[in-house]
């Protein structure tokens, strides 16, 4: 724990780690406060691309948490930053929340439903069989299909509910093409909040509740990884994977010590 609390910087989950739905969780308080205390450098780094960093601010402002917009980065932003790195001005079909269609609306990509360039999927509130079938036209029709993120679940207030990868599944399946997932553990994610800390990956640490998003990416990118029992993983599972965290802990209350 230590050598966790010397990190620099810091990279870290928001869904199952900072709170579940509206719910803030024990001890994240004193975490965020220990970060400013200590000025470290940390980022909010979360594979959810329902909400913009501005939302994401203001939801923890509700919480009694005061962090600036510039320390959140969603899969949202990593999606649309991607998109207009591979083609400028692309035309996409997108079936998500307000994070994504902004996120795609800043970097210049037109949204549209008549002969897309790539079909995005992200959370959506809004999913429905109609969405479904216009998406596995566009992609018959030879649009690209890419994820916001691999999450299978996500942890709320009223439990474990389908996330992106549910979602995406279904026009998977039927299209017979599989979808390129942007979010954690893509090193696309990693290397943009190492750059946006400043630090290098040895002086970096990355906190999270799942063991084949979040661990899998720092693992990957060379990161020392936290893994905390909050959110969707138990203390059994984690034991089913060739890999380990170098740190579990209850909640990230636990690293002010």
């Amino acid at each position: 724990m230590d050598k966790i609390r010397e990190k620099k910087g810091y990279i870290c989950d928001m869904d199952g780690v900072i709170y579940h739905g509206n719910r803030i969780l024990p001890g994240v308080v004193e975490f965020v406060n220990w970060l400013y205390e200590k000025d470290k450098k940390f980022l909010f780094l979360t594979n959810n691309s329902g909400k913009t960093p501005r939302q994401l601010h203001e939801k923890l402002a509700w919480m009694g948490l005061q962090v600036d917009e510039s320390h959140f980065y969603t899969s949202a932003q990593a999606t649309a930053d991607f998109i207009a790195r591979q083609m400028p001005g692309a035309h996409v079909f997108v079936i998500g929340e307000p994070g994504l269609y902004n996120a795609l609306y800043e970097r210049g990509i037109t949204l549209t439903d008549t002969n897309p360039d790539y079909v995005v999927v992200g959370e959506a509130t809004s999913y429905n069989y109609d969405n479904i079938c216009r998406a596995v036209h566009h992609v018959f029709r030879g649009a690209r299909l890419i994820a916001t993120n691999p999450d299978l679940t996500g942890p709320t207030e009223q439990g474990i509910v389908p996330a992106c990868r549910a979602l995406v599944k279904p026009i998977e399946m039927v299209t017979g093409q599989e979808a390129y997932y942007i979010g954690k553990p893509n090193p696309l994610m990693m290397r943009t909040g190492l750059n946006m800390l400043g630090v290098h990956s040895n002086e970096a640490a990355i906190i999270g509740d799942r063991m084949d998003t979040d661990m899998v990416a720092g693992i990957e990118s060379g990161l020392d990884t936290v893994l905390v029992l909050s959110g969707v993983t138990s203390r059994e599972e984690v034991d089913r994977f060739p890999y380990r965290p170098r740190v579990i802990l209850g909640g990230v209350g636990e690293i002010p010590g």
